[in-house]
């Protein structure tokens, strides 16, 4: 047995009652119904788990939940934690579908969660405009749904209907349409001190201004993007034109085209062809779309006018054809309900238009549970690598997923997504049995994916809650994360808020 030092238990019952006298003050600012106050763990230490996650990562120690329902409840708590009574750190989530890289598990021990879920209304929309401002827990089903037959549209994610609008797009998640992060315009942040502001772009009632995220001087909207800087509220969110028509065209081919076939598409991208995120997968996860066994399966899709979508739809398919790369080319899935993949293409299409599909049909089929049964009983994680978007880095980015496949006996999903021509965004997906040794041989491929593919310089843009490490590791010697560091400690002196996956 553990013996602990007269002293430092004096210490830890000191702590213990500081933290439940802030929690004390917390439940009369949101509701004692709204506070969960852990019971007794080591060493009388509050010891709390958030329930388990996907990803099987090892649950975190966290010293009690607040579930705050506005803003101003949120600065409320947050200034609480300010005066020093504790030195308990907060965590903040929106509505905890980060699944595969954590969850709503913080990254460290020892946190006072900030479940955001509560924060879930849409405070103003202007769809002549363009924008929405939107709280943590709205999700992309609801923003969507309330945009249905207007001119605009939401950018949506392939993930779950029911996810954050407002948490994906500050952890730099990918849209159909583009990356999340340009949606975003402005940011309402309760910082460290318990201060409420709001940075970038944001609706005045006095007067109509353009939408400009950057403003005046140093922009700040990315400060809070990825950040442990603050608390963020509330965002400005784009609305997108919504297309007169729209096409999905849909190409496979053979592994060994890897190179060859992902350097054609390139071409189509750089030379304006296609719109949004063209969507590669390989076999693997080609199978939740319809994929043929043993073949890629590509996205590509074109909008605009009637007359733009025949010619650009008539374009691609004869490029395709041409290049005698791609094993099938067809733009009709969508439009013949004879088509072997006709609901899967009518679901394709409809998301690339901004239907989130409520149902989250082909989510499910993706992961093999509901979202709402994941964390409980589906077990996946996720790796995040930016690979150039050349026909050889993606032939090499293919290898090494094989190569982890060779080592550990763990088949992954990689689905690339297209950024732009120059990079793409590679997201692996390790899917696995919650019990028995499946669960470690992905654990031991993830570690692997993340040796291998940083030696090629294909770093993350994303991390999980066990390779915080990475952000030091991957960080290029310019002095950028000393002074990130640097201003942590400017503007969060007392370290409130809790350091986070990239601190």
């Amino acid at each position: 047995m553990t013996v602990v030092p007269e002293a430092t238990a004096g210490q830890v019952a000191s702590a213990v009652a500081g933290l439940r006298a802030v929690l004390g003050k917390a439940a009369q600012v949101v509701g004692a119904d709204r506070v969960t106050c852990p019971g007794e763990g080591t060493h009388g230490v509050p010891a709390a788990l958030l329930g388990p996650n996907v990803g099987l990562y090892r649950s975190r120690a966290v010293f009690g939940v607040v579930r705050p329902q506005t803003a101003e409840e949120v600065r409320c708590v947050v200034e609480l934690f300010a005066a020093g009574e504790t030195c308990a750190r907060l965590h903040a989530f929106s509505t905890g579908g980060n699944w595969g890289l954590g969850s709503r598990e913080p990254a460290q021990d020892g946190a006072v969660v900030l479940d955001l879920s509560g924060l879930d209304q849409i405070r103003d929309i202007d769809v002549a405009q363009g924008w929405a401002v939107v709280e943590p827990g709205v999700t992309q089903a609801r923003l969507a749904r309330l945009l249905e037959g207007s001119e605009r549209m939401l950018n949506v994610t392939v993930s779950s209907a029911h996810t954050s609008v407002l948490g994906n797009a500050l952890d730099r998640g990918v849209g159909l349409r583009q990356q999340r992060v340009e949606d975003l315009t402005g940011l309402e942040v309760v910082l460290p001190s318990g201060e409420l502001i709001r940075v970038g772009w944001w609706p005045d009632a006095e007067r109509q201004t353009p939408i400009y995220a950057h403003g005046l001087g140093p922009s700040l909207v990315q400060l809070f993007v990825q950040s442990n800087l603050g608390v963020v509220t509330a965002a400005t969110v784009r609305l997108l034109p919504r297309p007169e028509a729209l096409r999905v065209v849909r190409l496979s081919f053979t592994p060994d085209k890897v190179q060859a076939a992902t350097a054609e598409v390139r071409r189509w991208v750089s030379q304006g062809l296609t719109r949004g995120v063209v969507k590669i997968y390989n076999e693997a996860a080609a199978r939740a779309y319809g994929g043929e066994p043993g073949q890629y399966l590509v996205h590509v899709c074109v909008d605009g006018t009637g007359e733009v979508v025949d010619a650009l739809s008539g374009i691609l398919t004869v490029e395709a054809v041409r290049c005698g790369l791609f094993t099938a080319v067809s733009d009709t899935d969508a439009r013949d309900p004879g088509a072997a993949n006709h609901d899967i293409a009518v679901r394709v299409e409809r998301a690339y238009a901004g239907d989130p599909d409520p149902t989250d049909a082909l989510f499910e089929a993706k992961t093999g549970r509901p979202a709402g049964r994941l964390d409980e009983e589906g077990g996946f994680l996720f790796f995040l690598p930016l690979v150039p978007f050349t026909g050889a880095a993606l032939a090499r980015a293919d290898e090494l997923v094989e190569q982890v496949r060779a080592e550990t006996g763990m088949r992954c999903g990689a689905t690339l997504n297209v950024l732009g021509p120059d990079v793409v965004d590679c997201v692996v997906t390790m899917k696995f049995a919650r019990d028995g040794e499946e669960c470690e041989r992905a654990h031991r491929a993830l570690e692997r994916l993340y040796e291998l593919f940083a030696a090629e310089g294909f770093i993350p843009y994303r991390l999980d809650i066990e390779h915080t490490e990475w952000a030091d590791r991957l960080a290029a010697g310019t002095g950028a994360r000393s002074f990130a560091r640097r201003l942590k400690n400017a503007v969060d002196p007392h370290h409130v808020i809790a350091p986070g996956r990239y601190a």
